[in-house]
């Protein structure tokens, strides 16, 4: 059997747009993959849907589709992407009218996966006996019930799988796991079993390597980055080529900018690492100690050895919530004395939030060209800095003192030590604090919820 290419066109909402159309177009791939959702980015969805009920997903990823839709259809690739979010269903529709208008009514089926949110299940499973415990303080969801904005269920490959099997062209999901969206075809194809559990860990480490786009072939490379940096303006995005006995080849297309190296692997590989023996997933745990990289020729690496164990009885489940409010302030101190400028400014904004009585959760202080990156871990300012940036936030329960604030620090200007230049970013914003809350849950109160739907054009 021949291999199976998935491609990475998306490391996260935002990334190169011109990634996925790359992808499909500048040599052969069976599968497109697209990651769009970061923990925090289901709140901002769901905040979005909530003043718009026709929103919540990722918007861009309807214009990519437009774009690429004839690649799509007339080179038969697939695409799996969890640009859903909180409104599957919405981001499906504007798929299907998108295609429509294109003209390709009739050559192409979308699915959707549906089910993994539970914020509106959140009092009756609290109620059922699922605390849905904060798995780092320790607390029942509970104490923050009344503040939580999103509750999403991490859910695996199978529904994928399903929709696959259906004849979708397009699999669009809300808050799957990221590895899942490269194994998932890799199932498809080699009719891989759900208890497979070497061949699915495989997939988990494919899937690993594909998420975060380029920085599996050269972006954010810590190694020899000079040696790559030069050819990042046209960087190509990695390639899955994998077999059906679960190795695999990292690759990019031909004539791309960046490198896959065993380094550039590595480093991907150890992002977000925590026990490199349990790398947990909704459909297997997978032993990132057991990898073997061999570099297989310029820019391949081939990847095996890979060892998993049986899937958990829980699932992970992506909770966020308001925790009130911050806002985020700049000024920029030029020499002689920046750095000591800079601070006196500090000082003088402190004292005159604590003559008006405002009290912060926090207050951190930067600056930016001397402190900002290591902090503690650097000695008094050099005296010849040429110029530092003076970043102040303020973090409260309340938005009263944070909105005071962002009144307080522009009057610097004239009433604090001088030397204040470049651009002024104008009075800072107040922005919601969303926190972040992992929970676990049984896995029977998720799968029987889930369903998938297939819909021509």
């Amino acid at each position: 059997m021949p291999p199976v290419r998935i491609a990475s066109g998306q490391g996260f909402w935002g990334d190169l747009p011109s990634a996925p159309v790359d992808q499909v177009r500048r040599g052969p791939i069976d599968y497109l993959m697209l990651d769009y959702l970061a923990e925090v980015t289901m709140s901002i969805l769901q905040k979005q849907r909530s003043r718009n009920p026709a929103e919540g997903y990722a918007r861009d990823f309807v214009a990519v589709i437009g774009e690429i839709l004839p690649d799509l259809v007339e080179k038969r690739i697939r695409v799996l992407a969890n640009a859903g979010g909180v409104n599957i269903d919405a981001c499906r529709q504007a798929v299907l009218a998108t295609a429509r208008k294109a003209g390709f009514a009739g050559k192409l089926k979308v699915g959707a996966i549906l089910g993994d949110d539970i914020l509106d299940r959140l009092p009756a499973l609290i109620a059922g006996g699922h605390p849905l415990t904060n798995m780092e303080t320790g607390e029942a969801l509970e104490s923050v019930l009344d503040r939580v904005e999103s509750a999403n269920a991490y859910i695996g490959a199978s529904p994928m799988v399903a929709a696959l099997e259906q004849g979708a062209d397009i699999v669009i999901t809300g808050r799957s796991t990221d590895t899942a969206l490269t194994y998932a075809p890799m199932m498809h194809a080699f009719g891989w079993a759900a208890d497979d559990w070497d061949r699915l860990a495989a997939g988990v480490v494919a899937g690993h390597i594909n998420e975060c786009g380029a920085q599996a072939t050269g972006g954010n490379f810590l190694g020899d980055w000079r040696a790559v940096a030069d050819t990042l303006g046209d960087v190509g995005f990695p390639i899955i080529e994998a077999d059906a006995d679960g190795s695999f080849v990292v690759t990019k297309h031909d004539g791309t900018g960046g490198m896959v190296s065993v380094a550039t692997v590595t480093e991907q590989l150890v992002y977000e690492m925590g026990d490199p023996h349990e790398y947990i997933t909704p459909d297997v745990v997978a032993d990132f100690t057991t990898i073997r990289l061999r570099q297989d020729g310029p820019d391949r690496v081939r990847v095996s050895g890979v060892k998993g164990r049986p899937r958990t009885d829980r699932l992970k489940v992506s909770i966020a919530y308001h925790a009130g409010y911050k806002a985020v302030g700049t000024l920029v101190y030029a020499w002689p004395d920046a750095a000591d400028k800079a601070l006196a400014a500090d000082r003088i904004l402190r004292q005159r939030l604590a003559r008006l009585g405002l009290r912060f959760d926090e207050i951190r202080t930067e600056l930016v060209g001397w402190s900002a990156t290591h902090g503690p871990l650097v000695g008094p300012p050099p005296p010849d800095l040429p110029e530092v940036e003076l970043r102040v936030a303020v973090r409260a329960a309340e938005r009263t003192p944070v909105e005071r604030f962002t009144r307080e620090l522009a009057p610097l200007i004239l009433t604090g030590p001088p030397g204040v230049t470049g651009f002024a970013g104008g009075r800072p914003r107040v922005q919601d604090v969303v926190a972040y809350w992992p929970a676990l849950i049984d896995r029977r109160e998720i799968e029987p919820h889930l369903r998938v739907e297939v819909t021509d054009a």
